[in-house]
Formats: structure tokens, C-alpha cells, sequence
């Protein structure tokens, strides 16, 4: 209790920034406060919106019966969640491709400006910027020697390029959804958990808590994979700034920032508003994690940067190995 009401006012905190911001902003920290920490209104409100939830879900298992997976040729990770933000699909993504060589990471490329098929890192050599690519993507091509990186709408097509180039093994980032594609699901449980076990919009999971018997395997922070956190160049008076979804994660750094500001996932940041957010806190630096740095690397402001180092216990190696 005492850690929700610290929490809450922090929150609250946030609130009184983005009063001032967009409508995005608000819609935005009310949704994380909905799904993960519902007040007595809110969960009134899930309650109230049980029916859509169920016409939803119903939706989703008609998909899901009615897809006949077809076998693309060739072996296919995929690492998905059934809630809505992140659960750190993109850190374990990192990780296997990291582990594991010959990995070509397809994936939509959310907030990206582009469309279509864009290559954006082939043999480690990085040939778009992030706006073409969106955040996650080039994350990936920074983060894993040698990579190989598409983003596309379209998953089918980007699997027959990667072939075409002579890929080992597919990680389909988010991939979860397609079920037309033959592939080993690595479902990843989020923590924290959403608070109701509904489908949206009465709860956060996208899919319907069930199906995780489809997933091949289950991970689970701090039983299937490990995370390591490391702050560098850290200051005195670091003010954390961040757009990355279900930003509580980053709770544990709370207490050795002045602030905490938090965007809607995918945001893009412009150098103004940055710098205008260290005058008006007088901080010395901006706490990011790898996720929004690559965004902001070139705007040559001060950084202090979270980087997150994560390994895989013996029995997701081993499950990984017979997948590919």
C-alpha cells in the first residue's frame, strides 16, 4: 500500500505537467492508470464495458480457429505478449539474436514514418534513419553485432526477403498475432500484471488470457530470462524523461531523478521540448532508456543512459536450440 500511494503521487506529479501538454498526454496516463491501478471509477467503468470486451474476444478466438498456419520454410521465433505496452519483448529479442547468430528481426516498426518493406540494418551496416525505422528497430540494429533488420506491415513478404538473403532463423518481433505463420511463440508474462484478467477495453490484455496454452513457451522475468540495469553518465540532478509503454518499470530509478515525465509509447522527441524540460527542472542531465536514446542521440544534449543488459537461463537456451 505504502508503494501505491508513493506511486499515486508521483502520478499526480506527472498530471500537473501534462495539464499543460496534449490530450494525447492525459488520454495516455489515464489508460496506465485504468489498466494497471484501476480507482473505484474505473474499475466501474470495466465492469460497465464487459459486453464489448466479450464481442472482442470473440472476435479474436474466430481469428484464431478460422487461420491455417502455413510453413514459410524456414524456422521462426516469435515474441509476443497478450497484454497491451511492453513487457520487454524488444530486450529479449536482443538477447536471442545476441546469443544465437544468423537472426534477421522483422517487425512492423511502430511510429515509424515510412511504409512497406524497408531494410534497415543488412550485415550490421545501419542504412536509414530512426524516423524511417521507428524506435525498436533501431534499437535492434544498434544492439546486436552484425544484425540484419526489416520492418514491414506486411510479415510474409519481409520472411520471403529475409530468405532471399540467406537468413538462418527469423525473430518475428510482436509476432504472436499472426496466426497464419508457423512459428515457436515465446509468450512473455508481463510484470507488473494488468490488474483485471479482461480483454480490452475492460482490461489490457489484447488477446484473451487463455491463450497462452498456445504459446510454446512462457517467459518469465527472473525464471526464464534476466535483466541487469546500468546507469551511464549518470549526475547529480537527472530528470527522467521517457516514452516507452507501461513506464512503472522504471520505478526502481524514481528515487534518483527530480522528475519523471512520461510520454505515450513511440513518442518523437523534438530537442526543444527537451531542453526546455532540463531548464524548467534545472536538471543536469536526461535519464532515457536505449528505446528513446536512439531517438534523441543526435540532439547533443546531456544523457544519462539506462542500459539494460539481459540473459537467458539454461532452459530458454535449450528451448531456443530445438526451435531453430
Amino acid at each position: 500500500m505504502k508503494r501505491f500511494i508513493i506511486f499515486a503521487k508521483r502520478l499526480k506529479r506527472y498530471q500537473n505537467h501534462v495539464s499543460k501538454s496534449t490530450f494525447k498526454q492525459n488520454l495516455y496516463i489515464w489508460a496506465e492508470s485504468y489498466f494497471y491501478r484501476p480507482n473505484f471509477t474505473q474499475k466501474l467503468l470495466s465492469f460497465i464495458l464487459l459486453p464489448l470486451s466479450l464481442i472482442y474476444a470473440f472476435v479474436i478466438y474466430i481469428k484464431k480457429y478460422t487461420s491455417k498456419e502455413k510453413d514459410l520454410g524456414i524456422k521462426i521465433l516469435s515474441i509476443g505478449n497478450l497484454s497491451l505496452g511492453g513487457s520487454g519483448k524488444t530486450p529479449l529479442g536482443i538477447a536471442i539474436a545476441n546469443e544465437f547468430d544468423g537472426a534477421f528481426i522483422i517487425l512492423r516498426g511502430y511510429g515509424r514514418s515510412s511504409k512497406g518493406l524497408v531494410k534497415v540494418c543488412v550485415n550490421g551496416q545501419i542504412l536509414t534513419d530512426v524516423k524511417t525505422s521507428g524506435d525498436e528497430a533501431m534499437e535492434y540494429a544498434i544492439s546486436v553485432k552484425n544484425t540484419n533488420v526489416i520492418v514491414s506491415e506486411n510479415r510474409d513478404e519481409a520472411i520471403y526477403e529475409a530468405k532471399k538473403m540467406g537468413a538462418r532463423y527469423i525473430i518475428l518481433d510482436d509476432g504472436f498475432g499472426k496466426f497464419h505463420i508457423k512459428k515457436f511463440n515465446i509468450l512473455i508474462q508481463p510484470n507488473p500484471l494488468p490488474a483485471l484478467n479482461f480483454t480490452i477495453p475492460s482490461g489490457a490484455y489484447r488477446y484473451p488470457v487463455g491463450f497462452y496454452r498456445f504459446g510454446d513457451f512462457i517467459a518469465k522475468e527472473g525464471v526464464s530470462h534476466f535483466r541487469k540495469t546500468q546507469i551511464f553518465n549518470q549526475t547529480d540532478k537527472m530528470l527522467l524523461v521517457t516514452a516507452i509503454a507501461n513506464p512503472t518499470r522504471l520505478e526502481p530509478f524514481f528515487n534518483q531523478t527530480v522528475a519523471q515525465i512520461f510520454y505515450p509509447d513511440h513518442h518523437d522527441f523534438n530537442k526543444q521540448e527537451l531542453a526546455k524540460l532540463l531548464s524548467s527542472y534545472k536538471a543536469t542531465s536526461l535519464l532515457m532508456t536505449q528505446k528513446d536514446f536512439v531517438k534523441v542521440k543526435d540532439f547533443n544534449l546531456p544523457i544519462s543512459l539506462i542500459k539494460l543488459h539481459t540473459t537467458l537461463s539454461n532452459e530458454l537456451k535449450n528451448a531456443i536450440k530445438q526451435a531453430i
